[in-house]
């Protein structure tokens, strides 16, 4: 016989279930090709251990660091830090001006250039371009480390006054600033690490030299049009070309602000028709020139993009650099060092010993009350304890999420809010089935409602998990995402595999007939008759008629009214529960007497 759309949709769904666990399979299959990926998720700090750095502050200008400056740096380089993912690092002041950042595992080059990177800012139109692979150059990049820089090193003099031609031009990208001092100076001028150290100190309202990231073009650049405090949002994607497709390179893309949006579209509207150098506008990242695109359009939309020799990883870097705002003050790595867990693996041991306890205690619950139809319970945390394993590795992997103590407590938690959703389901089938459904009616009926309250408390779990995420830090946030991922687990669990699997069980003999220990028997829960309405005459009669003689006298359509339903009660007895309206117990009297 032909499946039915019911059965079909089930046998769906469970296919559904299948290719997502599946394609996390595959994923994480072929991660294990790079030194990155691992089948187990990565651990947080308080489980594994990791690295603690000491970053001592850093002022130009010898003056001192306030504390405002300190806790904005807090913010910012915890921002940096967890912008990959829920990493769990900790991030702290040490004696009023130090900060100590605390990283799970080992650290690489890249998030340590997010961390102490200030990641200044400067849009600058170019003056005037030359070549800065001198010999001496040269030679610096192919030595394996660059020289002692001595106190006065990087005397830029492009940021003499008197080299400047007097008045002052008023316009950024005026050639006039190029003076005949400034010239002979830039003449001079090379890319070696001496001439850039105090690059990013220069005076963003006077001229500067440097050079590109690479070191082989030099620049004299007019003063700042723009900041990065116009930037609104920043990120890194794959450039593409006029007609859509991928280069396979790596950029930033930049979006500004209102104020920010105005002034680029001036810039780019006073750039477009002028001849080279002067129609490129130069994005300079703490001193260096990551990008000097040339002005081949009107961008009144603000957003630009900066492209150059960047890897995704350093694209996503210096977009988050961006993105989460330049440090007020500079830093230096005072100290690295490793250091090992605080709890260690005997509290995560206990963790999991207390979490096999609760998921033995729901199992036998389960059993006891439920018979066989708690294997399906069993079956369904099974499931989704999988697809919770291979979510958090493949973000362990992808996305730098690291389990602690407390990402341990929120999965636990989840033991019973999974639980319950069973719970609610088999109670409502339950109650469908005292009724007088059918198996088959009672799951459908009985999941129409349940998936309502089921929807709606994990509605209010995800939303309380969502708000604890957004507001808190640390650990915290670690409890509130692996609750809020296991809350949306259950949803998919309990309407791609529990309510599935039920509606084929329900087409079974054993389950269908109402076995005793299936747990759907209906006369064990309080039913003693089979079919909707149909209810058994000599129960009815037991309770109604007193002699033989009244009985035959009782109407037919008395088994057949509707509201009346007839329960246990005793040792055989049975009694009739009448809802039925005062109309109708009228029009049955009425009946009855037309009979007698």
């Amino acid at each position: 016989m032909a499946a039915t759309p019911i059965i079909k949709n089930a046998r769906r769904s469970l296919i559904g279930l299948l290719v997502i666990l599946v394609a996390l399979a595959g994923l994480l299959g072929l991660g294990l090709t790079r030194s990155d990926a691992t089948i187990t998720p990565k651990l947080a700090l308080d489980l594994q251990g990791g690295t603690q750095i000491l970053l001592a502050p850093r002022t130009d200008d010898g003056g001192t660091v306030s504390a405002e400056q300190v806790q904005q740096a807090v913010a910012i380089i915890r921002q940096r830090v967890d912008a990959s993912g829920v990493s769990e690092a900790e991030v702290s002041t040490m004696g009023g001006t130090n900060i100590l950042v605390s990283i799970p595992g080992r650290v690489d080059e890249a998030t340590l250039a997010r961390i102490e990177a200030s990641a200044r800012l400067d849009l600058r139109p170019v003056l005037m371009e030359g070549n800065g692979l001198t010999e001496a150059v040269v030679n610096e990049l192919r030595s394996e480390t660059a020289p002692e820089l001595p106190e006065e090193a990087g005397q830029n003099p492009a940021q003499d006054a008197a080299l400047l031609p007097s008045p002052q031009p008023t316009e950024p990208g005026s050639t006039d600033w190029v003076s005949q001092e400034l010239l002979a100076a830039f003449e001079k001028f090379d890319c070696t690490a001496a001439n850039l150290a105090t690059v990013s100190a220069a005076k963003p309202e006077l001229p500067v030299f440097t050079c590109d990231d690479l070191r082989r073009t030099k620049f004299i650049l007019g003063p700042v049009e723009l900041t990065g405090d116009s930037i609104s949002d920043a990120s890194a994607g794959l450039i593409a070309t006029s007609s859509g497709a991928s280069t396979g390179k790596w950029g930033v893309n930049i979006r500004f602000n209102e104020e920010g949006t105005r002034i680029f579209g001036e810039v780019s509207q006073r750039l477009l028709n002028k001849q080279a150098p002067l129609n490129m506008f130069a994005f300079v990242v703490d001193g260096q020139v990551i990008s000097a695109p040339a002005m081949n359009g009107l961008i009144l939309d603000g957003r630009p993009q900066i492209s150059g020799s960047f890897t995704q990883e350093s694209a996503q870097t210096l977009a988050d650099q961006l993105k989460y705002g330049a440090l007020p003050i500079s830093f230096t790595v005072q100290s690295q060092e490793d250091i090992s867990a605080t709890l260690g693996s005997s509290q995560l041991a206990a963790g999991l010993i207390a979490g096999l306890i609760g998921l033995a205690i729901v199992v036998i619950y389960s059993i006891f009350q439920y018979r066989a139809l708690g294997l399906l319970t069993v079956a369904s945390l099974l499931v989704a304890g999988l697809l919770t394993y291979l979510l958090l590795t493949y973000l362990s992997w992808r996305q730098g999420y690291r389990l602690s103590l407390a990402g341990v407590t929120g999965i636990i938690v989840a033991i019973g809010i999974t639980a319950d959703s069973f719970i609610v389901y088999f109670e409502r089938v339950r109650d469908a089935l005292r009724d007088g459904l059918q198996l088959q009616e009672a799951v459908a009926s009985g999941w129409r409602k349940a998936f309502r309250t089921i929807l709606a408390s994990d509605t209010i779990n995800f939303l309380a998990a969502a708000i604890l995420f957004a507001l808190a830090v640390g650990n915290v946030r670690g409890f509130a995402f692996t609750l809020g991922l296991t809350t949306l687990i259950d949803l998919v669990v309990v309407s791609l595999f529990t309510h599935p699997v039920l509606t084929l069980l329900a087409r079974t003999r054993f389950f269908g007939d109402g076995h005793p220990a299936s747990g759907l028997d209906p006369r064990r829960h309080g039913a003693s008759y089979r079919g909707r309405g149909r209810f058994a005459e000599k129960a009815v009669a037991a309770e109604s008629a007193e002699t033989p003689e009244e009985t035959e006298k009782q109407p037919r359509s008395l088994a057949d009214a509707p509201g009346r339903r007839v329960a246990k009660r005793g040792r055989g007895r049975s009694r009739v529960k009448n809802q039925m309206t005062i109309a109708e117990r009228k029009a049955l009297a009425a009946a009855a007497k037309e009979e007698n």
